[in-house]
């Protein structure tokens, strides 16, 4: 009996010395364990939730931002620090705040303005890149995969990639990657927004031009500063949304196609190159009776008036557009001369704004194909094989209205790195392409195609212009054989100092008094408007 006492206390007390190392074990890697977890947090093991990426923005000259324009509030949430119900009256999308709040994990969700930030919710602001309210659609262009396709978007894509920043909120976690709330967040909100490429825009001129469009009609619509080249709106119609790229893909107008940098027939726009390769060679006061066609070489060319305009003077043959007259004026003129004026006034030449952005060089007949008594009764009055890019007609407007310097035409003003100042800006570029009386006479003929036609619907009701316009015939007919023609104008304002030049083209609209002078008219009397209150 002595025996087994004795033997049931030695079980007994090596159970006991085992119990006890055992809990002293367990207690030292509860320590350690513990130990790991305050040593992760110390040593900075974080979460981050990034809100939105901002990425820099293209300004018009007063530093307007043309994108970036609308704030989108954005709000990172941990759930395991929020309560549910009261959280989501912030979201502007319950179902989706409760289906993300739901998994437990950190999460963005787009917030009021008013939503009130605490330790496990942070609210950013924004910019959102594109609207469904923007102008100047095929300025900014669109991006794809988070890269520039097109426009300013594709020209600057590497430096607002580059200029791009983060809005993000840091938490700092335990070993097992929970977040510590009571521990310091790191909060960042970019100010990439603020950077970015300035153009030449007016923003309130663009608008201008975009309203005063009518609904269907393809084409485009230039303005520019006659004494610098500035372009103050450049439009494209119809227009698109970058938000809403699907529809504008399957849209049979091509909405996508900057209509300003295409070529097209021109038309008696050009009538005003040919007078001025007359006046320079000395034929200002030449005269010529219309009877309503001309005979070329067996070609019989006839004018809009099939009974004639009768005799006129090169200011009066302007203001009834006569053909016949300007295809017997340039048999008097110097070919090579009259070639290279139009090629000196930048046909036939690119126009370059940006990166991806050049104005098509259109065509101007060879020196041989001018010999040919047909072609060049064609070239005289815009017809035949010239085209050429409503921006080219801008500059060549320019150069009438500014004394006969062509501007280099320019969309780039500069760049800012704060979004109130412009650096890198450059210098305007013109260069002497005729002679300043020659300027003068053109501009009196522009007035009084305007002023002494009756029948012209460019007239203005707050300035006086000065302008030409165009029908220029194709070669393509409708389904109800009627040839197809492009209708433009091209002018100049305030008469007596000259500040801007507006170009519209209208593609296949018809006669240029009917479809572009009314664009044309409406545009110039709103910038009058605005001027006047400056």
């Amino acid at each position: 009996m002595t025996r087994k006492r004795g033997e049931n206390g030695i079980l007994i007390l090596v159970a006991g010395f085992f119990i006890s190392f055992t809990l002293i074990l367990l207690n030292y890697f509860r320590i350690a364990f513990e130990g790991k977890h305050v040593a992760a947090a110390e040593n900075g093991a974080k979460t981050k939730i990034v809100a939105g990426i901002s990425g820099g923005t293209i300004f018009d000259r007063e530093l307007t931002p043309m994108n970036n324009r609308s704030i989108i509030y954005r709000a990172a949430a941990v759930p395991s620090a929020l309560n549910r119900d009261k959280t989501a009256e912030y979201a502007l999308d319950k179902e989706k705040f409760f289906e993300e709040f739901d998994k437990g994990k950190p999460f963005v969700f787009e917030c009021k303005s008013d939503t009130t930030e605490s330790a496990g919710l942070t609210v950013f602001e924004v910019p959102e890149r594109f609207g469904n309210e923007m102008t100047a659609q095929h300025i900014i262009g669109y991006i794809s995969e988070n890269r520039g396709v097109s426009g300013l978007e594709y020209a600057y894509d590497s430096v607002f990639r580059n200029e791009s920043g983060e809005n993000s909120v840091t938490y700092t976690t335990d070993g097992l990657g929970r977040i510590l709330i009571g521990g310091k967040k790191e909060v960042v909100r970019s100010n990439a927004e603020k950077t970015g490429v300035v153009t030449t825009i007016d923003s309130e001129i663009q608008q201008i031009c975009e309203d005063a469009w009518g609904d269907g009609e393809k084409g485009a619509v230039i303005v520019a500063d006659v004494n610098s080249g500035d372009i103050l709106a450049m439009a494209s119609f119809p227009t698109y949304s970058a938000a809403n790229l699907s529809s504008a893909l399957n849209d049979e107008r091509s909405p996508m196609i900057n209509r300003a940098l295409y070529s097209y027939s021109v038309g008696s726009i050009f009538k005003l190159v040919t007078a001025c390769e007359a006046i320079e060679e000395g034929f200002a006061g030449y005269m010529y009776s219309c009877d309503g066609s001309i005979d070329i070489s067996g070609v019989k060319f006839r004018c809009h008036a099939h009974d004639g305009h009768g005799i006129q003077d090169i200011t009066e043959a302007m203001t009834n557009s006569c053909n016949t007259y300007f295809i017997s004026l340039s048999r008097n003129l110097s070919i090579p001369k009259f070639r290279e004026l139009a090629l000196s006034l930048g046909f036939g030449r690119e126009s370059f704004l940006c990166s991806g952005m050049n104005g098509s060089a259109g065509v101007v007949p060879t020196k041989d194909d001018l010999l040919l008594p047909a072609e060049l009764a064609n070239f005289s009055f815009g017809q035949g094989k010239l085209t050429a890019t409503p921006l080219q007609i801008s500059a060549f407007t320019c150069a009438i209205a500014n004394g006969g310097e062509l501007p280099e035409l320019r969309l780039i003003k500069g760049m800012t790195l704060d979004g109130e100042s412009v650096i890198n800006e450059k210098a305007p570029r013109m260069s002497r392409v005729m002679d300043s009386s020659s300027a003068s006479q053109l501009r009196r003929m522009m007035v009084a195609a305007i002023s002494d036609n009756d029948d012209s619907n460019a007239r203005t009701r707050y300035t006086k212009v000065g302008a030409k316009t165009s029908t220029a015939q194709t070669g393509r007919y409708d389904e109800n054989g009627d040839e197809c023609c492009h209708g433009w104008i091209t002018g100049f304002f305030p008469t007596d100092e000259p500040k801007y030049a507006v170009t519209v083209l209208v593609e296949d609209g018809g006669y240029g008094n009917d479809a572009a002078a009314p664009v044309f008219r409406e545009i110039v009397d709103k910038i009058a408007i605005i001027d006047t209150k400056k």
